[in-house]
């Protein structure tokens, strides 16, 4: 992902509320399960992190990608944000991106 379209995404999730939450059974694949389906419809989801001392939010963050097969465009604090592009997805000229509706 290039540097102008991680600004473009951190400016589009600036607005969003967390989607998924991770709580303190930390990745569970019901966890991973619900942000696939989250990135499947809105491709661009924010992450609320729990407090868990053992992992750096990064590392965190990193994981869910991998596990999802996203990106990650921020992290700030304990939320991530995660962006995958679904191609499935109908789009029409002029619509906005899924994550606005």
């Amino acid at each position: 992902m290039k540097g102008r379209e991680r600004a473009e995404l951190r400016a589009a999730a600036h607005h969003l509320d967390p989607t998924v939450h991770v709580g303190q059974q930390g990745l569970t694949p019901t966890l991973i399960t619900s942000l696939d389906d989250a990135l499947r419809t809105r491709e661009l989801v924010k992450v609320k992190l729990g407090k868990t001392d053992d992992a750096k939010p990064k590392d965190i963050a990193n994981s869910l990608a991998l596990a999802t097969n996203s990106a990650v465009v921020q992290v700030i604090g304990r939320t991530a944000t995660l962006f995958r592009e679904n191609p499935d997805m109908e789009r029409k000229r002029g619509d906005p991106p899924p994550w606005r509706k």
